[in-house]
C-alpha cells in the first residue's frame, strides 16, 4: 500500500527590502537602552559641547544624562509642578526650564539651585530657548504670550500677544539674537524681531503648532502639527515649500541630522520617520512600543533618544568600529568536511546484515485530515494558519482531487464570511489568483440561491466584486500601456534597407519595358 504524500506547499519569491545607504546608516544602532521615568518624557535637548549629556525633562524634575549612562549625573527638582522645555545654552554652562506655575527657572549645571527665576506669565510656559548673544531667553506661555527676559537684570525686555491660544512651541535664530519663531495652537507660525513691536511674518499651518525647527541656514522653517509636517522658505516671505502627511496621528516634535542632509519627525503613532532633505521622501522608519511626545539626536548623530508617554525613555547608540567587525566575524559554526563524507565509501561485506528502519513522517493537521477524506475540515484547519500559501495548496489539491466544490459547500454564515475574507485578502495577489478565481466562481455558483439573507455576506461579495472589477481594470490598462511601449520600442529599431534586384520576365526587357509596341510603367 503506498504511503500518503503530504501536499506540497510551493516556496513563491519574496521581494527583500530594498538595501540603500539610508538604510545601513539608520540601521547601524545597538538594542534600545531603556530607562524609566515618573512621568511622561516631555522634553529632551543634547548639549552642544561634548561629552554631549542630555536633559530628560519629565514630571516635576529635569534628569541629565551622560551619553552611556544609565543613571543620571544630575538632577533638577526645584519645581513646584509639572516642568517643561529644559533647554542648555549654546556653551551647555546654564539650563532654562518652563514650569506649569508660570515661573521661568534658569540652573547653573554644575550647581543645584536656581540662579535666577523669572515670574509674570500667568500660566504654564512650555516654551524656553536661549537667543543666540547667550544672554536673553525667550519664553512661551498658555496665557497666549511670548516674552523676552534679560538674564544678567533678571527682567522682561518685551511681550508679544498675538497668539489667541496657548504658544506650545518655539525656536530662536542662531545667526540673529533679536529674531524667534513661536507656534501656536491657534494654528498660526509668527516670526518676531525684538527690535519691532509686532510680528513680521506669519504662517498658517491648519493644525494645532506642536513643533517648529529652523535648518542651519534658517533660509527654511519646518512646522508639525496635527498628521502634517510643512516645510516654509522664510527669504520668500513665508511661502509654504512642501507638505508632508506620512503619520497617522499627531505629529509631536521634530530633530535634524547633524549633517542638515536628514530631518526626522516623530509622533503618537509610535513611528519616528526619516526624510530626506533634497526631496523629502521617508528613506527610513523606525518603530517604538508607545506614542512618542520627545525626540533628539546627539549633535554627532551617535545616539537617538525618545520619550514616550508612558514614561520610558529609549536611548539607541550608533555601534563602534569594533563592534562591527565581532558582529561580522561571528559565523555560524559549520561541520567540517570529513562529517559530510564519513561512510560515503564504505563498501558492505559479505556478511554484513542490513537493518532498515522505517521514517516516521509527521503530517500536518490538514494532511491528516486529507488523509481521512475530511475535505471541508481540512480546509478549515488550512485557514486557521493564516498562511496564505498553505490555504492556497490544500485548495490546488482539492481541486486536483475534483473535491474543491464539495469542500466549499455546506457552509454556515460564520464559515462562508472567513472564506470570503480570505478571498478580499489575497484574490489579487498574482501568486495565488489562478487558484482563487476558480474557489470564487465556485462559490458563487453554490451560494447565489441564498444571495440576500445575510448582510454581511452581501457586503463581502459587493467588496469582492468591486475589488475583481477593479483589478480588471487595473490588467486593461496595463495591457494599453504595455501596447505603447511595443509601439515605441519597435519606432527605435533602426530600419534596414532591402535591396531588391528585379527579375526579367518573360516578355519583358530589363527595364520593365513590354517588348512590343505597348509600353508599360517600371514595376521595380
Amino acid at each position: 500500500m503506498a504511503s500518503f504524500k503530504s501536499t506540497k506547499i510551493p516556496i513563491y519569491p519574496k521581494l527583500g527590502e530594498k538595501v540603500t545607504p539610508d538604510t545601513l546608516y539608520w540601521k547601524n544602532y545597538k538594542a534600545p537602552a531603556q530607562i524609566k521615568e515618573f512621568g511622561a518624557v516631555t522634553s529632551i535637548d543634547f548639549s552642544p559641547l561634548a561629552p554631549h549629556n542630555y536633559a530628560v525633562t519629565a514630571s516635576t524634575r529635569i534628569h541629565i544624562y551622560g551619553p552611556f549612562s544609565q543613571e543620571p549625573v544630575k538632577t533638577f527638582t526645584r519645581f513646584k509642578d509639572t516642568a517643561y522645555s529644559g533647554k542648555f545654552r549654546s556653551d551647555g554652562q546654564l539650563l532654562v526650564a518652563g514650569c506649569e506655575d508660570s515661573v521661568v527657572r534658569l540652573f547653573d549645571v554644575s550647581g543645584k539651585v536656581a540662579l535666577r527665576v523669572f515670574k509674570g506669565h500667568t500660566k504654564g510656559v512650555h516654551v524656553t530657548d536661549f537667543t543666540s548673544d547667550c544672554y536673553h531667553i525667550l519664553t512661551g506661555s498658555d496665557d497666549y504670550t511670548c516674552r523676552l527676559w534679560d538674564i544678567p537684570n533678571s527682567t522682561e525686555l518685551t511681550s508679544y500677544k498675538e497668539h489667541t491660544d496657548y504658544i506650545r512651541c518655539g525656536t530662536t535664530s542662531k545667526l540673529n539674537r533679536d529674531i524667534f519663531i513661536t507656534g501656536s495652537y491657534d494654528h498660526t507660525l509668527r516670526v518676531f524681531d525684538a527690535r519691532v513691536e509686532k510680528s513680521v511674518m506669519t504662517m498658517d499651518h491648519s493644525q494645532p503648532v506642536e513643533s517648529v525647527l529652523l535648518y542651519p541656514s534658517e533660509g527654511l522653517l519646518v512646522s508639525a502639527g496635527g498628521r502634517y509636517v510643512k516645510v516654509w522658505d522664510l527669504l520668500k516671505g513665508g511661502q509654504p515649500l512642501v507638505s508632508l502627511k506620512n503619520h497617522h496621528k499627531t505629529v509631536t516634535c521634530l530633530s535634524l541630522s547633524s549633517n542638515g542632509q536628514r530631518l526626522l519627525s516623530a509622533s503618537l503613532d509610535r513611528h519616528v520617520k526619516i526624510y530626506n532633505t533634497t526631496n523629502y521622501k521617508v528613506v527610513h522608519n523606525f518603530d517604538y512600543a508607545a506614542s512618542i511626545l520627545s525626540l533628539a539626536l546627539a549633535p554627532d548623530d551617535e545616539s537617538i533618544v525618545v520619550g514616550m508617554t508612558n514614561g520610558v525613555l529609549s536611548i539607541k547608540h550608533r555601534k563602534s568600529p569594533e563592534e562591527k567587525k565581532e558582529v561580522a566575524g561571528k559565523q555560524r559554526m559549520r561541520p567540517v568536511y570529513r562529517v559530510f563524507v564519513k561512510g560515503r565509501n564504505y563498501v558492505p561485506k559479505k556478511d554484513d546484515f542490513l537493518v532498515s528502519k522505517p521514517v516516521k513522517s509527521h503530517l500536518a493537521k490538514y494532511d491528516k485530515q486529507l488523509k481521512r477524506f475530511n475535505i471541508s475540515k481540512a480546509l478549515d484547519t488550512a485557514l486557521e494558519n493564516r498562511n496564505p500559501e498553505i490555504m492556497v495548496a490544500v485548495m490546488k489539491e482539492l481541486d486536483r482531487r475534483g473535491t474543491l466544490k464539495n469542500a466549499l459547500a455546506g457552509r454556515d454564515e460564520q464559515n462562508l464570511s472567513q472564506l470570503l475574507n480570505f478571498l478580499i485578502g489575497n484574490v489579487v495577489d498574482p501568486r495565488f489568483t489562478p487558484v482563487l478565481i476558480t474557489a470564487t466562481e465556485m462559490i458563487l455558483d453554490i451560494y447565489q440561491a441564498v444571495v440576500g439573507q445575510s448582510s454581511v455576506v452581501d457586503r463581502q461579495l459587493v467588496r469582492l466584486q468591486e475589488l475583481v472589477e477593479r483589478e480588471i481594470d487595473y490588467q486593461q490598462d496595463l495591457l494599453e500601456v504595455l501596447g505603447m511601449l511595443d509601439t515605441l520600442f519597435a519606432a527605435s529599431l533602426p530600419r534596414k534597407e532591402l535591396s531588391l534586384v528585379p527579375a526579367v520576365l518573360p516578355g519583358f526587357n530589363r527595364k520593365g519595358i513590354l517588348t512590343g509596341s505597348r509600353e508599360w510603367t517600371n514595376w521595380g
